[in-house]
């Protein structure tokens, strides 16, 4: 059995679940602004705003629902090396002999 040190445990579900809450809170504040905005500008920034407005809810989601990813930085240090047997070198120009001349 693998045994895990405090580093490589993931976050406690309770904290994993506040980051997610903060991530999904920030990313709809900023549909909520970009709601507000909508009837105040003109042009390509009303384009910009709609779609801000339109697409964030898909996107807090998928940024809320991502969780974070382990750092590919850790390495953990193997408890030993176990060597199963010596490797044999085969010589392909010797006819293998019969098992009854053995």
């Amino acid at each position: 059995m693998k045994q895990q040190s405090i580093t490589s445990l993931p976050p406690a579900p309770e904290q994993e679940r506040r980051q997610r809450l903060i991530k999904y809170s920030i990313t709809m504040g900023v549909r909520l602004l970009c709601l507000a905005a909508l009837p105040f500008v003109q042009g390509g920034w009303m384009f910009a705003v709609a779609a801000g407005a339109i697409f964030l809810p898909y996107v807090a989601v998928i940024i809320a629902n991502a969780g974070s990813l382990p750092s590919q930085g850790a390495i953990e240090r193997p408890t030993g090396v176990v060597v199963s047997q010596r490797p044999t070198i085969v010589d392909d120009s010797v006819p293998p002999r019969p098992a009854d001349q053995a």
